[in-house]
Parts: structure tokens; sequence; C-alpha cells
């Protein structure tokens, strides 16, 4: 079947951005990962005591790399070529596999916690990935998702399902066109979860320190 054109784009956009991304994370550009969410989702996977992660939409592999420093083996799965070799650079297990790859069953691993670190950016590609998440966790694992909280998203627009125009802003210089992302409200993410047969266990909300509002929603669910 072939791709919706947003869909396609998405990932366009990131194989044309790659090497300015892994600039902004590498520098620390992103003010509120820096004050909020990278910390908030490393916590979040360490309070499971895992031995295994895979680490899905892993980018330039800082969240691996972070994890693998505690001594978790860690699993890192990209489809964008240029950020898994970034990744690697550094050692480690990282994998160049698309989510409609997983989808099919190339992932054979399981894990203790599978985390999506503000990498669920499609619409059929995610429902298609989460389908595939309940065979990849261990007895017991867990999904965790980072994502951003609909509070932190331009209010302007209609609280309901569908496309948004992607933004660098903030990210530093050098980006070209941005991806396009899929909008979920909370009641969708937790369909989404039903009906790839994950229950939620937990929502977290982690606060903006400036802004006293939610940076993101770190959801954790589990085979149903």
């Amino acid at each position: 079947m072939t791709a919706r054109p947003d869909e396609a784009q998405i990932l366009n956009a990131w194989l044309a951005n790659a090497g300015p991304w892994e600039r902004a994370v590498r520098e620390g550009r992103i003010e509120s990962r820096q004050l909020v969410t990278d910390r908030a989702i490393v916590e979040a996977v360490l309070a499971r005591a895992p031995r295994r992660v895979i680490d899905l939409g892993c980018g330039e592999g800082w969240l691996a790399h972070a994890l693998a420093a505690k001594g978790i083996e860690v699993i890192g799965v990209d489809a964008v070529p240029a950020l898994i070799d970034a990744a690697s650079v550094q050692g480690g297990d990282f994998r160049v596999i698309s989510y409609e790859q997983i989808a099919a069953g190339a992932l054979r691993e399981q894990a203790d916690v599978v985390v999506c670190n503000f990498s669920l950016l499609g619409d059929a590609s995610v429902s298609g990935l989460l389908a595939a998440v309940p065979g990849l966790l261990a007895p017991g694992g867990v999904l965790l998702v980072q994502t951003l909280h609909p509070l932190a998203v331009a209010t302007d627009e209609p609280y309901s399902d569908g496309w948004r125009q992607g933004s660098w802003i903030g990210c530093g210089d050098g980006f070209g066109q941005p991806a396009p992302w899929y909008f979920r409200t909370l009641g969708s993410w937790l369909a989404a979860f039903a009906t790839a047969g994950l229950q939620l266990h937990s929502l977290a909300e982690p606060v903006h320190p400036h802004t006293g509002r939610p940076a993101s929603v770190i959801f954790m669910a589990g085979a149903s």
C-alpha cells in the first residue's frame, strides 16, 4: 500500500534535516528538553529497572546512550540512516528499520521497556507500530510514550485529531522544511493503545518550570 503523502513527508523531512537535528541535540539547543523532558523520560525508564530497552525512533541516540551508561542493554531503531550513523559513532546496537517494517515483523527482540520519545508523529504508521508493540514486550514489560501535551499545542486549532504543520522553532539554524505531524487528543491516544492491545497503566504530565504548564505527557501501557 502506498503511504499517505503526509506520512511520506515526515520521513522525507527527517532525512533532509538529520544533520541540523543532531547538532541541535548535541549542543542542547532545545530549552524544553534541557529543563524538563529529557530527564522526565530517563527517570520514567529507570523507574522500571529494565535489563533491556528498545528505543523506537531513537534519532541520534542520546536516550539510548544515557540508558546504556546506567548498565542497560539498549536496541536503538530509526528509519533515518544518517541518524543511526551518528548514534553508532558512540557504540551500541543501532539499526535502520522503519515503523512499517516493524509492523511487518522485522524486529524480533523483546524488551522490558519499549520507549517512544517524541517519535510517534504519523497516523497510519503509528497505528501499525503500536499494534506490533505487544510482541516486543517481555513478560511484564511496558511501553513508554512521551509526546507533546495537547495543552502545549497552540490553542487556535480545534481540539480534534488531524494533521498539523511542524516547526523547527527553538532548534537553532540550518533546518529546511519541517515535518508535518498528526495531532491526537488524550482520548484518541487511549483509544489507539486499546486498539493495539495495550492497556494504560499510568499517565504523567511533566511541567515546564517557567510556564507552569505541562511540557509533555508520558503514557505507560502494557499488553492487555
